[in-house]
């Protein structure tokens, strides 16, 4: 079953459970779906439903930031409940360990030797752990390797 489709399940069992906050997490997913679709006049496959989950969820982390920091708990809240439903469409998350291995593979498989080879390794990376790991940590451990 494709994301969109499982999407359109989820909404479906949210309105008839008559889960107000869930539907419209989901109601806010497929918006943002729905959007891109539009903009760029094409219909999103599920690599691109998963790159446009994990924008949305940077987003939010950056709201649940901005929030803490103003003093603002419950908005907060809000956007931790925003970011456990849409965790919940992304593949399982690799570990630290996991991440590190792909991390090292790269660095040997491009031949990588300092910062200047970052891009390399990135590229190299950003297939393999697309959706499955947090591109922003992955791009600061590979620069502290880079940079030893």
């Amino acid at each position: 079953m494709s994301l969109k489709q499982q999407l359109s399940d989820d909404m479906k069992a949210a309105m008839k459970s008559g889960d107000k906050t869930r539907l419209g997490v989901i109601r806010l997913i497929n918006a943002a779906i729905k959007q891109r679709e539009v903009d760029e006049r094409i219909t999103l496959d599920d690599a691109q439903v998963l790159a446009a989950l994990e924008k949305m969820l940077k987003q939010r982390r950056d709201s649940i930031s901005q929030y803490e920091n103003a003093g603002r708990e419950d908005l907060a809240s809000v956007e931790r409940f925003e970011v456990e439903v849409i965790q919940g469409y992304l593949p399982t998350q690799l570990s630290a360990e996991e991440v590190a291995a792909a991390i090292s593979e790269a660095i040997t498989q491009t031949g990588a030797s300092g910062p200047q080879d970052m891009g390399k390794v990135i590229g190299a990376l950003k297939p393999k752990l697309a959706g499955r790991a947090d591109m922003g940590q992955v791009s600061a451990q590979v620069k502290a390797r880079l940079s030893a």
